[in-house]
């Protein structure tokens, strides 16, 4: 979308007039941009690059978040497939220990919303991926086909990942229910817990944007953000005060529930994980 057509539509939606535009860092998948409107209201604008876009997931996401959890996320004023508008939110991020124990107090609240099932209401997406949310009674099952077997074909399909890789993940597919509680309580995650979507302000937690929304065992937030060293010991120190953490995640089921992530990051960009999923795998003896 030109300027010149997102100035009208955002001053279609807001009554206000716009004051500047400027672009932020996105992804491949998106262009970001900040809005500044005259009475001073900040907007996010994200544009997907992708024919086959449909950011109204992600407004989706951000809406049932927003109803849902304790944590702060963006406001969505419009979504359609190749656009999407939202409330800035200000980040410094500065990811000190107090923002980390912020982070723990309240990610542990939102995992006490729960669900009766695995899943969700509707399927979501992961850096822009399709994550497939069937509500499922036996989280092995739902793990293991609709995270680990659907990322992992899906990588073997488009080229990233070899035969022999996606065979040896079949085979831990079998073995899952001996290394992994089948019914876990059913957590509302938020789904890509990393470092740069946890946003920062005058040593608390912002909010968290990007969501790729599920409920599932807790374990595998938790374990998503070690993957890039993004939460540390006041996060899981604090974490443990008010949830504790069952024996064995830090042993074992962290890279076990780190496979998915990885899995996403090999579909994404191909070879520089690849090596990183052959360890679990040799690691696990497969």
């Amino acid at each position: 979308m030109h300027n010149s057509a997102l100035k009208d539509l955002i001053e279609n939606l807001t009554s206000d007039v716009v004051a500047s535009i400027s672009n932020l860092s996105g992804g491949t998948m998106a262009s970001v941009t900040r809005v500044e409107l005259g009475s001073g209201r900040l907007l996010v604008i994200k544009q997907s690059h992708l024919a086959n876009s449909d950011l109204k997931i992600e407004a989706r996401m951000l809406r049932y978040f927003a109803r849902h959890s304790p944590i702060h996320c963006p406001s969505v004023l419009h979504a359609d497939n190749a656009c999407l508008v939202m409330d800035y939110m200000a980040n410094d991020n500065q990811m000190s220990q107090r923002v980390q124990r912020d982070l723990a107090e309240q990610l542990a609240a939102q995992h006490r919303i729960t669900a009766t099932t695995f899943g969700l209401e509707f399927d979501t997406l992961i850096g822009g991926l399709p994550q497939p949310n069937p509500q499922t009674e036996s989280w092995v099952t739902f793990f293991g086909e609709h995270r680990l077997r659907h990322i992992a074909q899906a990588a073997h399909q488009g080229g990233q990942l070899s035969a022999s890789t996606t065979a040896r993940i079949d085979r831990l597919i079998d073995k899952l229910d001996g290394l992994i509680p089948d019914k876990p309580t059913a957590a509302l995650l938020h789904g890509d817990l990393w470092g740069g979507n946890i946003l920062c302000q005058d040593g608390k937690l912002a909010g968290l944007i990007d969501p790729a929304l599920y409920y599932g065992d807790r374990e595998i937030e938790l374990a998503f953000g070690t993957l890039f060293g993004d939460l540390g010991p006041a996060f899981f120190g604090r974490y443990n005060e008010i949830l504790p953490i069952e024996p064995g995640f830090f042993e074992e089921r962290r890279d076990l529930y780190n496979l998915y992530p990885l899995l996403v990051h090999v579909r994404l960009f191909g070879a520089p994980y690849i090596g990183a999923v052959e360890n679990i795998l040799m690691r696990f003896g497969c």
